[in-house]
């Protein structure tokens, strides 16, 4: 899995310098902007070397994309339009969130405002499709760059749905677990499901196992944001780099905290401990023995556990004798493999 990311990381960030590059001075700063969230400039534009993140998104599609007999250098446009998708919704996240802060660094409404950002987010979006459509210039035949238009569409609303969906909660007191889940159906899962089927599709995968691909995404998507949810409240802070018990903190709306907001017994107390004015380390302690009392750790762990099972399961009907072997299976694994 190593050696892929290796080989395939310095072209996808190539195709993606390629499509997001400044196309005159006047708007240079525009795209600095751009450049700047991609984490290849600093805040006065000079070129910096960081962390790119994972770009879990793209890799998955090149994976797919070779798993299914396919060359992944002709789906390097595709992969590149996933994560410039991805990272158009960040910015815009961002915003909507009031975060100040990504991978280390100010946003990019903290530096430039909220305009500015809204603007490059939505020049984001679009190049997006434009580095969709070099899936010409690769020698994809026009019929699959229409396939991969249409799901790339499809899951563009579907982004949006999830957001809808994630601003609407922090307005409502009462969530429940199956609305949550309907919400990273759309926010985070999609996206991943759509990352691996649209590299099928470059790879000539038949219909049937394209849509076994992207139901093996979509799973191992909703398992990975459940895995997030119990990272935030019981992670190790050194290796997650947040405060213990950061989301109870911030009274996010995740999984373990819905299942115990729910819970017959103990929900009242739970919505009343969240409802004080201020969160102190008391009262932390206490939403922390609460959360044991409605066994939320278990449950979610159990749902992403069945999840992931599930994915794979998907992968098998897709690849046959091949999952177990694939890159697509150890990816899979080591998403789950991250630490407490």
């Amino acid at each position: 899995m190593n050696h892929f990311f290796e080989q395939w990381l310095p072209p996808l960030e190539a195709e993606m310098r390629t499509v997001l590059a400044g196309r005159e001075p006047a708007t240079a700063a525009h795209y600095g902007m751009i450049h700047y969230h991609m984490g290849w400039v600093d805040a006065d534009f000079r070129p910096v070397t960081l962390s790119a993140g994972k770009r879990l998104r793209p890799l998955l599609c090149l994976m797919a994309c070779q798993e299914v007999g396919g060359d992944p250098a002709q789906a390097l446009p595709a992969a590149a339009a996933l994560e410039i998708l991805h990272n158009f919704s960040l910015v815009h996240d961002d915003i909507e969130d009031g975060d100040a802060q990504r991978r280390h660094r100010p946003t990019v409404w903290a530096i430039w405002g909220v305009p500015q950002a809204i603007n490059a987010g939505d020049a984001m979006f679009a190049l997006a499709f434009a580095a969709l459509q070099r899936l010409s210039l690769h020698r994809v035949p026009s019929q699959t760059v229409l396939s991969a238009l249409q799901l790339f569409t499809e899951t563009c609303v579907a982004l949006t749905e999830g957001q809808h969906l994630d601003i609407s909660f922090e307005r409502r007191d009462c969530v429940s677990v199956e609305e949550y889940m309907r919400m990273i159906q759309g926010k985070t899962a999609a996206l991943i499901g759509a990352s691996v089927a649209i590299g099928g599709l470059v790879g000539g995968a038949q219909p049937s196992v394209d849509a076994s691909l992207r139901r093996f995404g979509q799973l191992i998507g909703l398992a990975f944001q459940i895995q997030d949810d119990i990272l935030g409240v019981w992670g190790d802070p050194m290796v997650t780099g947040k405060a213990a018990g950061a989301d109870i903190l911030r009274r996010k709306k995740s999984l373990p905290l819905l299942h115990a907001l729910n819970h017959p017994v103990h929900g009242d107390a739970f919505r009343a401990l969240l409802a004080r004015p201020e969160l102190t380390a008391d009262d932390l302690s206490e939403a922390m023995d609460l959360l044991a009392r409605t066994a939320s750790y278990e449950y979610a762990t159990q749902r992403m556990h069945a999840l992931y099972a599930a994915g794979l399961e998907a992968l098998r009907e897709a690849l046959a004798d091949r999952a177990e072997s694939s890159l697509l299976w150890s990816t899979a694994q080591w998403l789950m493999q991250r630490q407490m």
